[in-house]
């Protein structure tokens, strides 16, 4: 048995035992230390850990019928070069090891650090302009401060808060709600690449798990256990950021929200955050100034991005009389027209060269917004 296999083994077949859940497992390991001293011992020794049921006991003590599925499932992940963590390791992450419920093992593609400062940027997955454009905003922000951005890789406010982090040359991690053998969504198969080459893709899920509905609330949990605290951006009444955030109470950790339009569906969950008594974010300095101890105060030097570079050229006299009437959430051009009172051929050839240089944002209905904040 090669030394990889000897050291994790007992691990996994630990995580496969029926009705023995990650809060029990973490109770019997603080008392046992390590998973083979479990697997080992007597049914009386079990039976003096709080939780820990005949059920249980009697599922421990008949581990060995458990040995060939958890070495397959071991086997796969050695073949596919991956990271393993377990709970006592010295690479596991400190935050997570503190909550209630921690997963035993983490599977993982690229480099995990135990000590991160770690804040979770997540919000729908049908987010508006205004939310993708904040969030990427705020992830770049907090990531040229330091700290590890941590989301799901979901489509929308996710994968965002993602590419920030790594446009502004920063560390993130994706944590999935399926085995790293399935790749989910697959449009983020090439962020996939980039996350693990500045940070890590990871997953309490063997290999092959499919990404099932019930796995992303379980998901949701590490999330927010990595975390210092959970950033909503934008979430209807019923969201999985929502649970996201919630957990993260449950955690202790702070909980921030970005406020958006009373019009907005998807203001709904982060408005209600905020009256049960969320922070409410407008940068990334409501951010730091919560969680300071865990940051420099100065930022780290940002390069610029595109539209950045753009909107420093010089505008002509029209442009820059639409721009400063344009905001994050889209107006529609006779509204722009009226307030201006420029005549609407000009206007309109003033917003396609502003789109056309990626200033703003054409949106259906001839709405258009401005692309950053």
């Amino acid at each position: 048995m090669d030394p990889k296999t000897e050291k994790y083994l007992p691990w996994f077949i630990l995580k496969e035992l029926p009705l023995l859940g990650n809060r029990q497992i973490k109770r019997l390991i603080q008392l046992f230390n390590t998973p083979e001293a479990i697997l080992n011992a007597r049914p009386k020794a079990l039976a003096a850990v709080n939780g820990t049921g005949p059920k249980a006991i009697k599922s421990i003590t008949s581990h060995r019928k458990y040995i060939v599925k958890a070495r397959e499932s071991l086997d796969r992940i050695i073949a596919n070069g991956l990271g393993i963590a377990a709970l006592t390791d010295t690479d596991y992450p400190k935050l997570l090891k503190e909550i209630s419920d921690p997963s035993p093992l983490l599977i993982y593609d690229g480099k995990l650090d135990a000590d991160a400062a770690c804040i979770s940027i997540v919000g729908s997955r049908k987010a508006t302009r205004y939310g993708l454009d904040t969030a990427e905003h705020l992830a770049g922000k907090l990531a040229a401060r330091g700290f590890t951005v941590v989301s799901g890789m979901a489509l929308g406010i996710d994968t965002a808060a993602h590419q920030g982090a790594l446009n502004a040359s920063g560390k993130t991690l994706a944590v999935l709600g399926s085995g790293l053998g399935h790749v989910y969504p697959r449009q983020n198969r090439r962020l996939y690449r980039k996350i693990r080459e500045n940070g890590a893709v990871l997953t309490e899920f063997n290999f092959d798990t499919p990404p099932l509905p019930a796995h992303f609330p379980q998901r949701n949990r590490i999330i927010a256990g990595l975390s210092a605290g959970t950033i909503v951006v934008e979430a209807a009444r019923r969201s999985g950021s929502l649970i996201t955030a919630r957990l993260a109470g449950e955690y202790n950790r702070e909980i921030f929200a970005v406020p958006g339009s009373v019009r907005s569906s998807n203001s709904r969950g982060t408005h209600e955050l905020i009256r049960q008594g969320a922070v409410l974010v407008e940068n990334e300095m409501d951010v730091i100034d919560e969680l300071h101890q865990f940051v420099h105060r100065e930022p780290a030097t940002e390069p610029r991005s595109p539209v950045q570079k753009k909107t420093e050229q010089v505008m002509d006299k029209v442009q820059t009389i639409v721009y400063k009437n344009l905001e994050p959430y889209p107006k529609h051009i006779d509204t722009i027209i009226e307030f201006t009172g420029i005549k609407s051929s000009t206007i309109t050839a003033a917003l396609l060269d502003m789109e056309l240089s990626g200033l703003i944002v054409r949106h259906p209905g001839n709405y258009f917004s401005k692309s950053e904040e």
